[in-house]
């Protein structure tokens, strides 16, 4: 019986021991943003590329795309351009003239000036992972977002240096009421970290009442804040070739302001792009062309970022596929279009390869090619 006891507590002593360890977290390196020392991985021939930006150009011209927003529709001017009801038609001249006043690199403004951010060039971000709808407590319960879980989550992305801003909400707080939900978590994305912070584009007044409390919060004037970008917002088209009234509110409402614009086409293939990746590809370009150009007639030198997100369907249930072969080359495949007009990229890292078992469920935003990383064109 004593051999018993005495050997239980030496496992006891022993797992105490281990659990000890267990819960020290190795020291973190100092906050620092990463450079792309290697050159871009290239899945698309100089050619492939150039066939897929002609075969854009021409889905725009042939086809356009549907601008719901009268307001928009206003700023386009007579020239380069045919309107027929929503549906906006483009010259490839027209296009092409009007995105080189996108910059290719730019400063997105942190509250804590140490935590701003170069976003273009070789330099890469990575942000924290945005709008899962459910949170999973340790002893492995699984439910619906609140506040609580929000304000946790938020306190790693503070916390942990290689997370650079905050992309979204990383989980939804489904007990906020959706009128008020984009103030409170504003206040608590502002208060409970220092990081540069993304804006949902779900109506005008909400991407104005979130700038407006960016710009209490690093204390600066609107003049200032006009001219340093502070946040950034999502645009998705509403694929094949439409931007709803939200998105293009969006984009009227933050370029105008000098805010970062990522456009950012949801293009699956086999449901809304084209089957194949080609297709799917060219339909992606398309629409983002679209979107970077109309963010330049807004306010031209506006600082905007080429989205990828194309991917496939399960053929059988229509469910999108997440991580597959396809999605990779697609999203590097995007990273070779954004280097072609010399522009910010923004991607997702999802990948359901073996090798990516254990990665941390981060974003990135880049202008190389890195839901979010920021890349560079470099």
């Amino acid at each position: 019986m004593t051999e018993i006891e005495t050997t239980g507590g030496r496992r006891r002593g022993r797992d105490r021991q281990n659990a000890a360890g267990r819960s020290k977290l190795p020291e973190q390196k100092p906050f620092a943003q990463p450079r792309m020392t290697y050159g871009p991985t290239k899945v698309l021939s100089e050619d492939e590329v150039e066939a897929i930006h002609l075969a854009s150009l021409k889905v725009l011209q042939d086809h356009g795309i549907d601008f719901l927003e009268p307001d928009a529709r206003a700023l386009f001017p007579k020239d380069g351009v045919k309107i027929t009801d929503a549906r906006v038609r483009f010259d490839p001249e027209f296009v092409m003239e009007t995105i080189k006043t996108a910059p290719s690199e730019f400063t997105l403004h942190a509250r804590n000036p140490e935590h701003s951010l170069r976003i273009g060039g070789n330099w890469m971000a990575f942000g924290s992972v945005a709008s899962p709808p459910n949170f999973v407590e340790l002893d492995g319960t699984r439910h619906a977002g609140t506040r609580q879980n929000f304000q946790d989550l938020l306190k790693l992305t503070q916390m942990f240096n290689i997370i650079h801003f905050v992309a979204g909400y990383p989980v939804e707080p489904v007990d906020l009421h959706s009128s008020i939900r984009h103030l409170e978590t504003t206040y608590d994305m502002l208060t409970m970290t220092d990081k540069a912070l993304h804006c949902y584009s779900l109506g005008r007044q909400r991407n104005q009442d979130v700038l407006e409390m960016t710009r209490i919060a690093r204390q600066v004037s609107n003049e200032q804040i006009n001219n340093e970008p502070s946040v950034f917002t999502i645009i998705n088209s509403s694929s094949p070739l439409r931007l709803d009234i939200p998105m293009l509110q969006g984009i009227m409402e933050y370029s105008k302001r000098g805010q970062l614009v990522i456009i950012t086409p949801f293009t699956l293939a086999g449901a809304m792009a084209p089957v194949t990746l080609a297709g799917a590809l060219s339909l992606q370009n398309a629409e983002a062309l679209s979107g970077m150009v109309f963010s330049q007639l807004v306010r031209p030198g506006a600082p905007v970022a080429y989205g990828g997100f194309t991917s496939n369907v399960d053929m059988q249930s229509g469910a999108p596929a997440f991580g597959t072969p396809e999605y990779m080359r697609t999203a590097m495949a995007g990273g070779q279009l954004a280097r072609r007009y010399g522009v910010p990229y923004r991607s997702s890292n999802v990948c359901a390869a073996n090798a990516s078992t254990h990665r941390p469920p981060t974003r990135a935003c880049s202008h190389c090619g890195a839901r979010s990383k920021v890349a560079s064109t470099s």
